[in-house]
């Protein structure tokens, strides 16, 4: 019985919203202005405009200037080019590397989040999981040798 009540209430909800939509939609369309309708011929051109450009000059474009390395170091971190770098937009350009270290999303970096690349390196050679490493464990920490360019043979 509830349940009845319940749908025709809402069906009569759904039907005046959407009287009072086309109403309003009516209202609109009643105050607009009226269409102003122009001739055709009037408003398309017969043809393009021509000039004769032989001995006009437009104006010099400006000239970039060249920015040291620093000047282009500077301005990265300067986001409001006020010539001033505020602690914030110091700042700024660390969050990114911040948040890829914040594991957990706390906004605090723990020992372990910011020694991130050394636990997992610790993780991944603790092969009994027992939280030490053996002489063979730890020797599988050993760094890979870097690999030897060949010569160029000129």
């Amino acid at each position: 019985m509830n349940r009845l009540i319940l749908g025709a209430f809402l069906a009569l909800a759904a039907a005046g919203i959407a009287f009072s939509w086309l109403q309003g939609r009516q209202d609109v369309e009643r105050a607009a202005p009226p269409a102003v309708e122009e001739p055709l011929a009037e408003a398309t051109p017969e043809g393009l405009p021509s000039a004769d450009a032989a001995g006009m000059t437009g104006p010099a474009p400006p000239e970039a200037t060249e920015l040291s390395k620093e000047q282009r170091r500077f301005f990265r971190y300067d986001r409001n080019r006020d010539l001033r770098i505020s602690r914030n937009e110091m700042l700024s350009s660390r969050t990114k590397a911040f948040r890829k270290l914040d594991t957990d999303g706390n906004n605090l970096l723990t020992f372990e989040e910011w020694a991130v690349a050394t636990v997992d390196k610790f993780d991944g050679a603790d092969a009994d999981r027992d939280g030490e490493l053996t002489q063979k464990e730890f020797a599988s920490t050993k760094p890979k040798p870097a690999k030897r360019r060949p010569g160029c043979n000129c």
